[in-house]
């Protein structure tokens, strides 16, 4: 199941692949665990030898920790995150351009916003954005080409408490499995008083 809400997907399939993974390690590290299901404690099974070395002699070879054998490398892509973040007459307005610097082709992305207040209940999100939390924002960009045209996400939100500045936190929740190459361009941290300026990230 994944976080959906108006169009929004937050994939969870890359959880599920990395569960099924350390099934399989685990069943590498316990020696001779196939042979003994169904036994009793202590009892090996039938014609099988007592200790987890087969008949044979040979040692049996084991994956390094953490590598699952003839696994496939992980594409890799740059995401990138840009814009600005202003804050006045209590609203907090954010506008964001992301892209993919390449070389893979990213199949979904999902930016993650958190502020240092809550915000109000009553919200009014742009298709694609849900709250995750009482001061969290997900917004999705969709696929990004390698190379090709940046989407643009624009939220206009409601602190609550009054404050007269607030810290927004972007980064990149989900980038659709890849291996982003420069993680330091869509991880960006602002300070916005309430004094209506633009502060880029």
């Amino acid at each position: 199941m994944g976080l959906t809400r108006r169009g929004l997907l937050m994939p969870l399939s890359a959880a599920a692949a990395m569960a099924a993974a350390m099934t399989v390690l685990m069943a590498a590290a316990v020696p001779g665990a196939a042979a003994s299901a169904g036994t009793s404690p202590g009892a090996p099974a039938s014609g099988a030898p007592a200790s987890g070395v087969p008949a044979s002699g040979a040692p049996v070879p084991e994956a390094p920790v953490g590598e699952v054998v003839g696994a496939a490398p992980l594409p890799e892509a740059d995401l990138s995150h840009h814009g600005y973040v202003s804050f006045s007459g209590g609203r907090i307005a954010i506008r964001i351009r992301s892209e993919n610097l390449g070389p893979s082709d990213v199949t979904a992305s999902t930016v993650r916003l958190r502020f240092s207040a809550p915000l109000a209940v009553s919200q009014e999100l742009p298709y694609g954005c849900l709250r995750s939390a009482k001061a969290t924002v997900l917004c999705e960009t969709g696929g990004l080409r390698s190379g090709g045209g940046a989407r643009q996400t624009a939220l206009d939100l409601q602190p609550v408490g009054g404050p007269d500045e607030v810290i927004v936190r972007l980064d990149t929740v989900w980038n659709g499995g890849v291996r982003d190459t420069d993680p330091r361009n869509n991880v960006h941290q602002v300070l916005a008083p309430a004094t209506g300026d633009a502060y880029a990230f």
